[in-house]
């Protein structure tokens, strides 16, 4: 009997699908009209479903390799400064690995945050990147509010160099070596005035250090940028500085100042007479100024992984490494897991110390 029911209701389908309606009982009918709307409908959907997937699988397939334009790399200080120096050598790498033209874009001002803050909030696409000092990464974070989160709107690629800070005095003091200084400020406290490139910066914080591990009284004179420092330090104004070896390099080569020591567990190649603070027994004299390249955060992992291998195989080259030397930069090149990290405990360390001293972020 079932089956009986089953062979009338196809007929009255394909009854309907011929347009012989006429013939079928009324009840036969409507069951007919409904089976036949329902099963266009599904039709209708499947094929919308199909070209939906098609359309999508065809973009896909189409989407061009990155890179596939210029890149724009943020240096977050003025040209001529280390932070541009290691963002054009770097830049002059990347191009050609990466097939496209890397762009440099100095954009300084407030110690490096404005710069930070612009790729902070670019599109996560890949073509802005940024090159930066510790300061506006690590230490600023650590002492006031940004607006950025240096761990959450940046993604980490790779830390590029560490940049000891070296410590110099003037050639009239007759100091020629840290053991001296630190004997002689003992004996005279507060008689030695230390320069700095500005408050909360690198070199100012290595000079707390040295105050701080030596237990000796030495008198903090900041200054805005490193040119008006190094002058009155040349000047004799004051007396000692810590500062990035590029900024320095030139002035203790023509013997305008006496290289006393360097903040790292070994010696700089470029300054490889220069005893480190390690050595001197002041382990917890460590101060690098270290230089990272970063991109908005939320790109994607393919792309930070294709910036971060082609940077890293760059920053492994002999010719790059020889150029970083001669500029008093050690080369590194970590995976964004390790930088990452890295900078976590940079914000920590760095914004203890600076709270600890009531450091402000100029």
């Amino acid at each position: 009997m079932k089956n009986y029911y089953k062979l009338l209701i196809l007929n009255g389908f394909f009854s309907c699908r011929r347009g012989n309606m006429a013939s079928l009982p009324g009840w036969m009918r409507i069951l007919a009209r409904g089976l036949g709307a329902g099963l266009s409908l599904f039709g209708s959907l499947g094929a919308g479903l199909g070209l939906a997937l098609g359309m999508s699988g065809a973009a896909q397939a189409q989407a061009p390799e990155y890179p596939s334009r210029s890149i724009r790399l943020v240096v977050n200080f003025p040209a001529g400064g280390p932070a541009d120096i290691f963002g054009r050598a770097i830049a002059a790498r990347l191009g050609p690995a990466l097939g496209q033209q890397v762009v440099v874009d100095n954009r300084g001002g407030a110690g490096g945050v404005i710069g930070t803050d612009a790729v902070a909030k670019a599109a996560p696409d890949g073509y802005t990147l940024l090159v930066s000092p510790a300061g506006s990464l690590a230490i600023a974070a650590g002492i006031t509010k940004l607006p950025y989160d240096n761990l959450k709107d940046l993604a980490p690629i790779t830390l590029l160099v560490n940049v000891p800070e070296i410590l110099v005095a003037i050639p009239s003091l007759g100091i020629k070596t840290l053991p001296d200084l630190i004997a002689q400020a003992k004996a005279s406290p507060g008689k030695f005035r230390f320069a700095s490139t500005g408050n909360a910066g690198m070199p100012h914080l290595a000079g707390e250090l040295l105050k701080r591990e030596a237990g000796i009284d030495i008198v903090h004179v900041p200054y805005k940028g490193a040119a008006p420092a190094v002058n009155d330090l040349l000047g004799g104004h004051v007396d000692i500085m810590f500062a990035d070896i590029p900024v320095l390099l030139p002035h203790i080569q023509s013997g305008k100042l006496n290289a006393l020591a360097i903040g790292s567990e070994r010696r700089a190649p470029s300054t490889p007479s220069v005893p480190t603070t390690a050595e001197l027994r002041l382990p917890g004299v460590l101060a690098n100024n270290w230089y990272g390249l970063l991109a908005p955060g939320g790109t994607p992992r393919s792309i930070i992984n294709k910036l971060n291998q082609v940077t890293v195989a760059a920053l492994k080259s002999a010719e790059l490494q020889a150029q970083l030397g001669n500029q008093g930069a050690i080369p590194v090149g970590n995976s964004p897991e390790e930088f990452a990290a890295f900078l976590r405990n940079e914000t920590n360390r760095w914004g203890t110390l600076a709270r600890s001293i009531g450091a402000n972020w100029e």
